[in-house]
């Protein structure tokens, strides 16, 4: 077992961990930093949402900021505003303890441009932005990233499927020279090797999470058969036998978490929804409200619960199978976190049992049915 001190991290961040409750390196965490830490290599990372990617990379870059240097040394890409904030809040954490003071800044679009590029103008070391703000703000010559030795790529894949392939083509163009490119991704698909083939260097260091590994093994994987007729009755008499339990019920469409969270309301149950056609302000609101407990659940489409780290909840609700094999990983692994247990449970037609048998296949699970409530 290895611990952060044994990983290069310096006492003052390991001080910032030991008060978040992060005492033991994750498997990512112990084979990444090392490598990364000595700052001069590209690296790939394949890692799932939710095995401490931020820590990750984000710890290296932090021990390689030369705060006398007023530039941006350090640019982290992230597809939503969701987790560009968390990111940078949890950096910030990580330097409570610092002497030298590190400044971050956060950009994303659903924000003012004006309040970002008056942000910029204070010193800053360290940039995390979603692609398209950060396109906006290079080509308005208001940020300046000529300098960086450090890019990160955080969820490449999923930058990719939400539409940022050119955005990121242009940055990763306008920021050659010197720097060292750190691609994080759940999944390797085509893009994602031209990328690593045209912008980094056919050796870097490949770090792979063991997939099988990915499902937590603290979930309990269920499912309920159910109609199209009975399925919200059905989830409404399962969240009811659960009492106080807190959990996320992910809908395919934003249609669906729109009239699951219609009907769920009428019943009387604390309810808030995410998706993708909410106002930035809406969304935030939803998410303090779900992470203060004053809401019990939360329904949401996949992309936006990218990112949500919700600690204590029970369950997860499938209320459709997800399209993609990996958005079953990334549904379940929002419960079970730090050690605890959970269940995951989907509500599904006869017809879909197939999904079932192919899923337990592919992530070496094993789902049991559970009788209705």
């Amino acid at each position: 077992m290895s611990t952060f001190s044994a990983l290069g991290i310096r006492k003052e961040y390991i001080q910032g961990l030991n008060e978040l409750g992060i005492k033991i390196p994750s498997e990512i965490q112990e084979n990444a930093i090392p490598i990364l830490i000595k700052n001069n290599t590209d690296f790939v990372g394949l890692a799932q949402t939710g095995t401490g990617k931020t820590a990750a990379f984000g710890l290296p870059i932090l021990h390689n900021i030369v705060t006398e240097k007023d530039e941006i040394q350090a640019l982290i890409l992230s597809p939503t505003r969701e987790l560009v904030q968390q990111i940078k809040k949890q950096l910030f954490k990580f330097t409570k303890y610092c002497e030298d003071k590190i400044f971050l800044e956060a950009i994303f679009g659903g924000e003012k441009i004006d309040i970002q590029i008056n942000k910029l103008k204070r010193t800053t070391h360290v940039v995390v932005a979603t692609p398209g703000r950060l396109v906006d703000l290079i080509e308005r010559g208001d940020i300046d990233i000529s300098n960086i030795k450090t890019l990160v790529l955080d969820e490449a894949d999923e930058m990719l499927s939400m539409g940022f392939k050119q955005d990121l083509n242009r940055i990763l163009k306008f920021t050659t020279g010197e720097r060292n490119t750190w691609l994080f991704s759940a999944t390797m698909p085509e893009e994602i090797q031209r990328i690593i083939k045209i912008y980094m260097d056919a050796n870097s260091p490949r770090v792979e999470i063991n997939k099988s590994s990915l499902v937590n093994d603290n979930i309990r994987h269920q499912f309920i058969k159910t109609t199209i007729k009975q399925k919200t009755n059905d989830i409404i008499s399962y969240i009811e036998k659960r009492g106080t339990e807190r959990g996320i019920i992910f809908c395919r469409t934003k249609l669906g978490v729109q009239n699951l969270c219609h009907q769920l309301k009428e019943e009387g149950f604390s309810v808030g929804a995410l998706e993708g056609d909410m106002q930035q302000r809406d969304r935030e609101k939803a998410m303090r409200a779900f992470k203060n407990e004053s809401t019990q659940y939360l329904i949401s489409t996949d992309v936006s619960a990218r990112g949500i780290d919700v600690r204590g909840l029970e369950f997860i609700i499938h209320h459709q199978l997800p399209e993609q094999l990996e958005y079953y990983t990334h549904r379940s692994g929002r419960t079970a976190r730090a050690g605890k247990t959970g269940n995951s449970i989907a509500f599904i037609l006869p017809s879909e049992l197939e999904k079932i048998h192919e899923i337990q296949k592919e992530l070496k699970i094993k789902f049991t049915e559970v009788e209705k409530y």
